[in-house]
């Protein structure tokens, strides 16, 4: 293997291993969530669902409301009156209600800000993660999560989801069950595709909120190319221009 080979093999390599990484760090499959943050719709969506579902616990505090407005193609007003629950002014960060004391006494532990979550964990574990909620009587809460074992939260989105139960495999003497699989125990008011749009919208949205900037930058980039583009053609001509009378 020559020396320059050898990054772009580690390269390769280590790439490859990021799935698995995942999936042994969150101690189940990731689900591709296919999270599009070009979708204004989407975004509008997964906005309201975080701030009627989300939002009374976890805080966004990189996102400002005014910024939010913006990037989504809301005016201020629809932002103030549908999005924004605790009386902050346009300018302000998304916080939360709760005191961060009773998060930590309800909850074991006050619960995250999610301004940096997409880009920690990445989309496809945010999709996962919702909708890998199940009912575990031997939990605080009375709920678990496959993904994310011994999550200190609730399915704040069950109604909408349904119940999950677990279902265990053959477990050998001497050692615990294994958590194969979720089924549903108790429909919710949505059916698998309709919530799995949501856990979607939910994941493009905070996909969004972990770098805003990317919105802008993505549309930037094509003007960019077009530019390069043009430039190329123009330098293309010159050069032919200055090299007619050489031959």
């Amino acid at each position: 293997m020559t020396k320059r080979s050898l990054p772009t093999f580690l390269a390769g390599f280590l790439f490859a291993l990021l799935p698995l990484t995942a999936a042994a760090a969150g101690g189940g499959d990731i689900e591709p969530s296919y999270a599009d943050i070009s979708n204004p719709a989407a975004l509008q969506r997964g906005a309201a669902l975080y701030m009627n579902y989300c939002s009374g616990c976890h805080s966004l505090q990189y996102q400002r409301y005014a910024r939010m407005a913006e990037d989504l193609g809301l005016s201020e007003e629809q932002m103030m009156a549908s999005l924004n629950f605790t009386g902050a002014k346009p300018g302000e960060t998304i916080g939360v209600a709760m005191d961060a004391g009773d998060g930590e006494a309800w909850f074991a532990k006050a619960p995250p800000d999610l301004s940096l979550v997409a880009r920690s964990r990445g989309a496809d574990w945010i999709f996962t993660y919702l909708k890998s909620f199940y009912i575990d009587e031997t939990r605080p809460l009375g709920w678990n999560n496959k993904l994310f074992p011994g999550a200190s939260m609730p399915n704040v989105l069950w109604e909408l989801q349904g119940i999950q139960r677990p279902v265990y495999g053959h477990a050998e003497q001497g050692a615990s069950a294994h958590l194969e699989s979720l089924e549903l125990a108790s429909p919710g008011s949505l059916d698998h595709e309709q919530f799995d749009r949501v856990a979607r919208d939910i994941t493009s949205f905070l996909l969004y909120v972990g770098e805003p900037a990317a919105m802008k930058r993505e549309s930037t980039g094509v003007w960019v190319i077009l530019f390069l583009a043009f430039f190329t053609f123009v330098a293309w001509l010159l050069k032919k221009e200055f090299w007619r009378d050489v031959h």
